[in-house]
C-alpha cells in the first residue's frame, strides 16, 4: 500500500457556515455536511485505508517569501482555497481516486487533489 494525500479545495463562500443571520438554517446545513464528512471518513477507515484523518485549515494564514518577506494569505482574489487535507492508503492512483470520488466537498463544487506521498 502507498500513502496518498487528499487536498480539499473549494470556494469558502460555497460552504455552509453558521452565521447569526441564518443560524438555524446554516447550523442544520453545517451539521448535515459534517455528518457526510464523518460518514465518508468512517467508510474509508472501515476499509483500513485511512492513514491520517487530517484537519480543516483556518481561512487565514501567512506566506513566507524569499528575502524574509511575509504576506497575508490565502489571497482574496483566489476563488478556490485549500480547506483541509487527509492521508489515505491505497494500492494505486486509481484506488485512491475511487476513494476521493465520494468526497462531500464535490457536492459544493469543490475538488480533491490526489497526490502520492514520495518517501525520502
Amino acid at each position: 500500500m502507498k500513502n496518498f494525500l487528499f487536498v480539499y479545495r473549494t470556494d469558502y463562500k460555497a460552504m455552509p457556515m453558521e452565521t447569526s443571520e441564518t443560524a438555524e438554517g446554516s447550523a442544520q446545513e453545517m451539521e448535515a455536511m459534517n455528518r457526510r464528512w464523518m460518514d465518508w471518513m468512517a467508510g474509508i477507515a472501515a476499509q483500513n485505508k485511512l492513514a491520517e484523518q487530517g484537519n480543516r485549515l483556518a481561512d487565514s494564514g501567512k506566506v513566507v517569501r524569499p528575502n524574509n518577506i511575509v504576506t497575508n494569505g490565502p489571497y482574496a482574489e483566489i476563488k478556490e482555497s485549500i480547506g483541509g487535507y487527509s492521508m489515505v492508503k491505497a494500492t494505486s492512483y486509481d484506488d485512491a481516486i475511487e476513494l476521493a470520488k465520494d468526497c462531500p466537498i464535490l457536492t459544493v463544487g469543490g475538488n480533491v487533489e490526489v497526490r502520492e506521498i514520495s518517501v525520502m
